[in-house]
């Protein structure tokens, strides 16, 4: 029953960020923030579906241990493009809200980035061993549980200065997806209940897809009426 369900869960998750990512893309009408969020979503698919793909089938043949390589592996592929999702994120929040300089908050997040991406990398993680140890699960987490404080202090405080409808639930779908996420890196080995929270985890990335997805339709109808009137006059 576990694996039929999480099996319908994983498909659904998967295909509602990549087929919202490719819609944006395609029909963002050139418009840079709305093509950075379908680039994301994409990439979040794509990335977790090298884990979760390897997680259906072990589930299905009752075996993760003949399946521990491919699931070590996607989970790091799934690491670095999370890390790249919030990345992107960063940068469709300066583009929607205009921020020009902020120079050092730029290099942070790419540091910030390098050093996820460069700590995942390393040997010392071991991917591909059924018993890694927390301690690496622990360092690789640090720079990116800090790109993500960033990303929640900013969207909120965005939002909320500018009066952000579209936007102003963004901020949260981060804050669910590491809350829900940091208790499963540190608990989930002994405690594997604790794994449940990657539900809500993947529900809060779906809706953040949701969001920008939303966001993009609205202003282009709202475009539509503006040059509506405008042909009108």
């Amino acid at each position: 029953m576990q694996a039929i369900m999480e099996t319908i869960f994983d498909v659904g998750y998967l295909g509602a960020v990549i087929v919202l990512g490719v819609l944006m893309m395609r029909n963002c009408r050139g418009d840079r923030q709305f093509l950075l969020f379908g680039i994301m979503g994409v990439i979040l698919g794509v990335g977790d579906a090298f884990h979760l793909v390897p997680r259906i089938m072990a589930l299905h043949a009752g075996d993760m241990e003949h399946y521990a390589a491919a699931l070590g592996i996607g989970k790091m592929i799934s690491s670095i493009t999370t890390a790249v999702y919030y990345t992107l994120l960063y940068h469709v929040w300066r583009i929607r809200y205009h921020v020009t300089g902020k120079n050092e908050l730029t290099i942070a997040v790419y540091v910030l980035l390098a050093l996820r991406v460069v700590l995942c990398l390393l040997p010392f993680n071991q991917w591909t061993s059924l018993d890694a140890p927390l301690s690496w699960g622990i360092y690789r987490n640090i720079p990116f549980v800090i790109l993500g404080i960033i990303l929640m202090v900013i969207l909120y405080q965005s939002a909320q200065k500018e009066q952000d409808t579209a936007f102003r639930w963004l901020w949260l779908t981060v804050v669910i997806s590491f809350v829900c996420y940091i208790p499963v890196v540190l608990f989930a080995e002994t405690i594997p209940a604790v794994g449940m929270l990657m539900l809500p985890k993947a529900c809060a990335y779906v809706w953040a897809v949701v969001i920008g997805y939303r966001a993009m339709k609205q202003k282009q109808v709202l475009t539509g009426y503006l040059d509506r009137f405008k042909i009108i006059r």
